[in-house]
């Protein structure tokens, strides 16, 4: 299902988190379970994956991670601010020590010119470290591309929180 060095990634990180004790909270929009689904292909990635939220709908992301709907109003779904939000609430809502959130416009339509096809914003929240936050653009390189890309992105930012210590 995923491309088998992919695959190999999500392996040492499944095996990383584990030597370190650590769980993962996954809240995903454009992934739609992708990081999930990749993680949880493995077998054993239960001692490590504690749970994930697929947020898709704005009325997902106030109900299961607690944001706010008025900042998702303000700065629309697809920000920083709302990203970093995915992540808190994430954490807060599950027993795991690290969260990874994803957020974007995987296309092929819904883009605008601020905010256009390929735009993804990331953020790993780890209990007592600071909040990490990443903005790419990809571009406009078709929707499965696009979020194949956010899942490798996602599992670097993992790796970015697991060296906070």
């Amino acid at each position: 299902m995923f491309p088998s060095d992919l695959v190999d990634e999500a392996r040492q990180l499944l095996d990383t988190m584990r030597e370190r004790g650590l769980m993962l909270v996954t809240a995903e929009s454009c992934t739609g379970g992708l990081i999930s689904a990749l993680l949880t292909e493995i077998p054993g990635s239960s001692d490590v994956v504690e749970r994930g939220f697929v947020t898709y709908s704005n009325a997902a992301k106030a109900s299961c991670l607690g944001i706010d709907p008025q900042v998702i109003e303000a700065n629309g779904a697809v920000s920083e601010v709302v990203a970093r939000a995915m992540a808190a609430g994430a954490l807060a809502n599950s027993e795991a020590d690290i969260a990874v959130a994803v957020t974007g416009v995987a296309g092929p339509g819904g883009g605008s010119a601020e905010k256009p096809v390929g735009l993804v914003h990331f953020a790993a929240a780890r209990r007592g470290q600071p909040l990490l936050h990443l903005e790419r653009r990809f571009g406009d390189l078709g929707r499965t591309t696009i979020r194949l890309a956010s899942v490798r992105t996602a599992l670097d930012l993992v790796k970015a929180a697991i060296k906070l210590d």
